[in-house]
């Protein structure tokens, strides 16, 4: 992965389409499309597919996030055809069809399957769409894509358990890495960028990779592991995001045992155990950005306007090379910042995280 420097405003991020210019004509097949997508102006149609709904992210965040976007950036001119996948990559195929069919100008997908994805985005790049890989890179002739530094993702939360362990941190101590899904190449960026910060600094007594980023299955996992491990061996966990923490936090509490565990994607629950104590971290990522960045692209491209004055990184794929992207970058939370990340940001209020249950939580973080 080539990157530039890319600095990105935690919750916005300003770039001015007006000033791109209009793309030259292409003699290339999708040349056609390109010249009448820019005649439409601000009457696009703009295709969002997003991958599953577990996570809560998705529905609360990403898209109305970019539906609000593209409509600011069109003065609301803009159309947004919108689907999910609920984790089934051939109902994902199924939606990329139905969106070439009602004849989308470009396309923001997050795959379910980012391999599995490439003979779908072939087919609309034959149709004349232009797709935007969003959140992870899909494979096949992907025009633009936008997420976070993956890897830094989880070396984040690798640095973060070996706090959390402090004088445990020996190459004598045990942990559990639990991570993403195989069909997900962010999981393995995760994992990668974790790896490198905990090999040689603990032991990994099990580690598992995580069907469909299941919290049912990672909480079956964690119970392997203590029976595996044994309950007192265990000294920390690392999980690769918030719903498969509460898996994890559940089977740990019913076990009896208090560890670090990680997170990621500052999660409402996630939140709440942070609070409370029982998940010590969670990733911190500006949605806002990353969802700002996918719909300037995306308006973009349906206009046939180039992508220089958005994207200064390059980033390849197996089956693309050098795709214009921007790497939104990552902030660790724990009980010491959740003033100045999520209730700062306006994620949650104060109300939102402080329910009963964790009012006196709250109470002793001083958060009222």
């Amino acid at each position: 992965m080539r990157r530039a420097a890319v600095v990105v405003a935690a919750g916005t991020m300003a770039v001015t389409l007006a000033a791109c210019g209009s793309a030259k004509e292409s003699k290339s097949s999708n040349s056609s499309s390109s010249s009448s997508s820019a005649k439409k102006g601000d009457n696009i149609k703009v295709g969002l597919l997003l991958p599953e709904n577990k996570t809560a992210r998705y529905e609360k965040f990403d898209k109305p996030l970019i539906e609000k976007k593209i409509k600011e950036l069109t003065n609301g001119k803009a159309t947004l055809d919108y689907n999910n996948a609920h984790q089934d990559a051939n109902l994902q195929a199924q939606q990329v069809d139905t969106m070439i069919t009602n004849k989308v100008d470009v396309l923001i997908v997050d795959a379910v399957d980012a391999k599995a994805i490439q003979n779908s985005v072939q087919k609309a790049v034959d149709a004349g769409i232009k797709v935007v890989a969003y959140d992870r890179l899909a494979e096949g002739p992907i025009s633009a894509y936008t997420s976070f530094d993956n890897e830094e993702v989880g070396k984040t939360q690798g640095q973060a358990l070996l706090k959390a362990l402090g004088s445990k941190a020996t190459k004598s101590s045990k942990i559990v890495m639990v991570n993403g899904s195989v069909t997900d190449p962010n999981a393995a960026q995760f994992k990668k960028g974790a790896h490198e910060v905990l090999d040689g600094k603990v032991t990994v007594a099990k580690e598992y990779d995580t069907k469909e980023w299941s919290p049912d299955n990672a909480n079956s996992e964690m119970e392997a592991a203590i029976s595996a491990v044994g309950k007192g061996n265990i000294a920390g966990v690392y999980s690769a995001n918030d719903g498969m923490a509460g898996g994890i936090i559940t089977a740990l509490s019913g076990a009896g045992i208090k560890v670090p565990v990680t997170g990621q994607d500052a999660e409402l629950a996630g939140v709440q155990r942070i609070v409370a104590g029982t998940q010590y971290m969670s990733v911190f990522k500006s949605y806002p950005a990353e969802a700002n960045v996918a719909a300037e692209m995306a308006v973009a491209l349906a206009q046939g306007k180039p992508l220089d004055s958005i994207a200064k990184d390059k980033v390849s794929s197996t089956s693309q090379k050098d795709v214009p992207s921007v790497l939104v970058p990552v902030v660790s939370l724990t009980q010491d910042n959740i003033k100045d990340t999520v209730i700062k940001q306006g994620y949650y209020t104060v109300s939102d995280i402080c329910t009963a249950d964790y009012k006196a939580a709250c109470d002793k973080l001083n958060l009222k």
